[in-house]
């Protein structure tokens, strides 16, 4: 199943907003100003859904690449 299915935006969008919400910290709003300047004209509150939606899932798929890098070598 496609959870990007029905999305009136790309789902590249919808996962570049997502992914620098969680990684940077930037606002909704400042996340609304950087897509207009990039020719997409989203509201602040549905960036705000999809974190609520597709980070919880981007964590999970995620968690392996985002380890600490000395957890990968026990012996030090």
């Amino acid at each position: 199943m496609n959870p990007f299915k029905g999305r009136h935006f790309q789902r590249d969008i919808i996962l570049w907003a997502v992914r620098w919400y969680c990684k940077y910290g930037i606002s909704y709003r400042e996340l609304q100003e950087m897509l207009a300047e990039r020719g997409v004209n989203v509201d602040h509150s549905t960036i705000y859904r999809w974190v609520q939606r597709y980070a919880p899932e981007m964590e999970k798929r995620l968690r392996w690449y985002w380890r600490n890098p000395s957890d990968l070598c026990p012996w030090h």
